[in-house]
């Protein structure tokens, strides 16, 4: 008899233990269930925010077919330039190189596309990189891009600073030539503060992580002096 009871207490010990492994195997699945369709959601959602982000942007005139640069020239050779307005280097790259560049634009060498990313802001008070490319936005769209360009690094305020004001970002697009009240309009609505967004997020998707960022052609320079910049045109010209 009691072996009997043994017997059935063994089975008993045996059908929990099995009830107990299907209520966790059943737990397992549910959780790993619904970590995969968390998963799914948040890449569903990204793809969602990453396309209207790269979409919800308005490029100004003479930009290039992917929005993320202004173009100026129509040569052979395309140079790509990553400048942020506050940078102290692109300041000095524009003053020493800046001439170099214009000549090759000028003698129909070069295609050159202007990529004013804000990598900066953080130096700022004001998100000054921000405003100023999107002022050199309002530029472009009065086709002084270049102009203010070369006003805004022959004015270029000292890091850790507010920058300069939309009000002085204002005179100087007038002063090169843009009409103001268009330009003021422009600054003020942020017209192209989200095309900067655009600029800025292409870039570093583009392994761009410093500036100033020269490209002859697809390929980055390490010699950014006048000399190098002809000798990378002439050699990706042949």
């Amino acid at each position: 008899m009691s072996s009997r009871k043994g017997r059935k207490d063994a089975a008993r010990v045996v059908r929990e233990q099995i009830a107990r492994e299907k209520r966790r195997t059943r737990t397992i699945i549910t959780s790993i269930a619904a970590a995969v369709v968390l998963v799914i959601a948040g890449l569903i959602g990204w793809a969602v925010y990453s396309s209207q982000k790269s979409k919800s942007y308005t490029a100004p005139p003479n930009a290039n077919h992917e929005g993320t640069g202004i173009v100026l020239g129509q040569g052979p050779v395309t140079v790509d330039l990553y400048e942020d307005y506050l940078c102290p280097v692109c300041k000095q790259f524009q003053d020493t190189s800046g001439p170099t560049i214009t000549q090759l634009i000028n003698e129909n060498k070069i295609r050159v596309v202007y990529h004013p990313v804000a990598f900066l802001d953080r130096f700022s008070s004001t998100q000054y990189s921000t405003r100023s490319a999107a002022a050199s936005g309002c530029a472009a769209n009065g086709a002084r891009f270049k102009e203010f360009t070369d006003a805004l690094f022959a004015k270029q305020p000292p890091e850790n600073s507010a920058g300069l004001s939309d009000a002085e970002l204002i005179d100087i697009g007038a002063s090169v030539g843009a009409n103001r009240d268009d330009f003021s309009s422009c600054l003020k609505d942020g017209t192209y503060k989200s095309w900067v967004r655009h600029v800025t997020d292409d870039a570093s998707r583009s392994g761009v992580v410093g500036t100033p960022t020269v490209k002859v052609n697809g390929k980055e320079l390490t010699d950014r002096s006048p000399e190098g910049i002809k000798a990378a045109v002439a050699a990706a010209g042949k």
